[in-house]
């Protein structure tokens, strides 16, 4: 059936509805496909400009593409490199992690003793049977666990395989892209692949950058209090907190349950939580602001649904992916005439016209420190 301006809205509605359902579906039942390849082409377009770079400095194609991405690589094996390196030293400390758990665990059961009247007796009988109720389920947890580590290993093994294919046939797929619509639709796709590609990349960009300052602000703060594993602990948090908006949350519970484990002083944990509730202000005024949201226009609103979305259909990776497609999707349906008012729907005219006050007295500081992002998206050769 043929969809045009005479037709009925229910109609418009049910299609687009059920698209968006057998999306979903797709997503969902082929995310091992998917997720990979999503990322390969995020990766793709943030290496694109140095890639570019090369080749105009006379470098073959397929060697620039190997540098770019042998750089990319020693940069995300550095990170994990880190980051298991600090988790090896967790692990040498778990037997005075276990005495610090058996004294908060001894706090906690008088402090209900107290105020529930449930000896200590029957305390530990109910945390026997919940231990044993776990370790019931405890192959599934395992047949999970395993499975969750082979598509790591999957993805990592895909992503530079698929990223180096994207850079290398990207004069193709944008010819693809092109001429797969009528020609007086070639302007309007033209756009749509160069904003996206811009939209994307100046995301990525601002992610990377937020993520480096709020690692600086998280450790520096807890090595000032003597936190055990400040640096991790900031490094972790700044890695959670890419994750759109829940990111932080989850990080703050993370890294109290971890000082918990390391510290008998409740004081600790009260410190964590204030240095990163103060991090998670400066971000959202200062550097959220300048660095990112400056190059996705999306309403708060849709921004969550669409973590939350994703997260049902991909898990992490669909939290993480949820953001650049969603602003991907607008920068189309800004551009087709009957999805117009969804793109509407996905913008944010509302804060993107007024900026809050103390970002607004804050701006004078952060424009020294950042770049202004360009006005004009770039073109894609």
């Amino acid at each position: 059936m043929l969809v045009n301006r005479s037709t009925p809205f229910y109609v418009k509605l049910s299609l687009i509805l059920l698209m968006l359902s057998l999306t979903g579906f797709i997503i969902f039942v082929g995310q091992d496909i998917i997720v990979p390849l999503a990322f390969a082409i995020l990766l793709a377009i943030l290496l694109l400009p140095f890639n570019n770079y090369l080749e105009r400095k006379g470098v073959p194609r397929v060697f620039a593409i190997i540098l770019s991405l042998t750089l990319s690589i020693l940069f995300i094996g550095a990170v994990i490199y880190f980051l298991s390196s600090q988790i090896a030293r967790f692990v040498d400390d778990i037997p005075a992690v276990k005495q610090h758990l058996a004294d908060h665990l001894k706090t906690v059961q008088k402090w209900v003793s107290q105020q529930f009247n449930i000896t200590t007796t029957e305390q530990s009988t109910l945390i026997v049977d919940a231990t044993e109720q776990i370790k019931s389920s405890g192959s599934g947890f395992l047949g999970n666990t395993f499975l969750s580590l082979t598509q790591g290993l999957l993805v990592i093994i895909l992503l530079p395989v698929y990223s180096f294919l994207i850079l290398y046939y990207r004069g193709m797929i944008k010819r693809f892209l092109i001429t797969v619509f009528k020609d007086e639709h070639e302007a309007k796709v033209k756009e749509v692949i160069n904003e996206s590609r811009f939209i994307v990349q100046g995301y990525m960009t601002g992610l990377i950058i937020e993520m480096g300052i709020v690692a600086a602000i998280n450790s520096i703060g807890f090595v000032i209090f003597g936190i055990k594993y400040a640096v991790f602990l900031g490094v972790l948090a700044a890695i959670l907190n890419m994750i759109p908006y829940i990111g932080m949350l989850i990080a703050s519970v993370f890294c109290m349950m971890i000082t918990l484990t390391t510290s008998t002083h409740i004081s600790d944990i009260i410190v964590v939580a204030v240095i990163l509730i103060i991090v998670q202000f400066i971000d959202n005024n200062i550097i959220m602001p300048k660095v990112v949201s400056s190059k996705v226009k999306i309403n708060a609103l849709i921004s969550i649904l669409g973590v939350l979305i994703g997260g049902a259909l991909a898990g992490v990776s669909g939290m993480f992916l949820s953001i650049p497609a969603i602003a991907i999707l607008k920068a189309i349906f800004d551009r087709v005439d009957g999805l117009k008012p969804w793109g509407q729907i996905l913008g944010d005219d509302i804060t993107g016209s007024k900026k809050s006050k103390i970002y607004l007295k804050l701006e004078s500081i952060g424009h020294k420190f950042i770049p202004p992002a360009p006005v004009k998206p770039p073109t894609l050769e």
